[in-house]
């Protein structure tokens, strides 16, 4: 396989590291070439945030504060769970999945390389949330928790991307944006993402550790001093069960599929 010149050292060395690099990109490009997703994903946090965050909170640096940290975390659950449950039901229905596993690439980089879009979808929504944040609510945080913050809310996608496989293998081709939205949306509520648990009636707060959007929002509030005091340690390990429980009962259906 000849290999562009100006491509890095590393990649020319590794064929099978530029197979992954453009498995990625192309994902990538194929989405964000296509308005029905790449649209939403990143217009609505940030039509949420500057609606709610912004224009019904001016002069509420608290409330701008609380709303970036968790439009975050509904922005990168979007993407995480569109991405993978949407593209991956429409893939399998039209026969493109069978078609990828017949062709000479390597093992992973189907899944890899959607991983990667959805992080990147995320990183760039974290980002423009930021800069809404800062710029038009005010909002001042320390550079080590803007870093940490855009972290929490990137790495925090990846459970969700496993949800969105295992909807992916469940779903048809056409259901499965509506089965999505069935999922995201109560979620997210319930989750204290859209205002605060405090303002529901109090068995939506005894309920919500239950919702895996719940502990990811409280890692991102814990990064901004508003957080419910619970433990880092058990938010980490409910994503952690989540993710790799949704991504290997997918894979498992995925493997009886093929």
């Amino acid at each position: 396989m000849n290999m562009p010149a100006h491509a890095p050292i590393a990649v020319r060395r590794h064929p099978l590291l530029r197979s992954y690099l453009l498995e990625a990109k192309y994902e990538f490009l194929r989405l964000l070439r296509t308005p029905i997703f790449a649209l939403p994903t990143l217009l609505f946090p940030l039509m949420f945030y500057l609606l709610f965050g912004v224009a019904m909170n001016r002069g509420n640096g608290g409330a701008a504060q609380y709303l970036l940290a968790t439009y975050g975390v509904f922005g990168v659950m979007g993407a995480a769970m569109f991405g993978f449950g949407v593209t991956v039901a429409m893939e399998r229905e039209q026969g493109f999945l069978a078609l990828k596993r017949a062709l000479p690439m390597p093992p992973g980089a189907y899944l890899l390389a959607k991983m990667a879009m959805a992080l990147l979808f995320s990183a760039i929504l974290a980002l423009l949330l930021a800069l809404l944040a800062f710029a038009l609510a005010g909002v001042q945080l320390q550079p080590a928790q803007w870093g940490l913050l855009f972290v929490v809310h990137v790495a925090g996608a990846l459970p969700f991307c496993a949800i969105g496989l295992f909807i992916g293998t469940v779903a048809n081709g056409s259901g499965a944006p509506a089965v999505v939205n069935l999922v995201y949306l109560p979620m997210s509520f319930l989750s204290g993402l859209w205002m605060p648990l405090s303002m529901l009636p109090d068995v939506f707060t005894r309920l919500a550790p239950l919702w895996p959007s719940y502990h990811h929002g409280q890692l991102a509030l814990k990064v901004v001093g508003m957080d419910a005091g619970q433990p880092v340690v058990m938010h980490l390990g409910v994503l952690a069960v989540v993710g790799i429980g949704f991504f290997v009962l997918a894979r498992a259906r995925l493997a009886r599929a093929g």
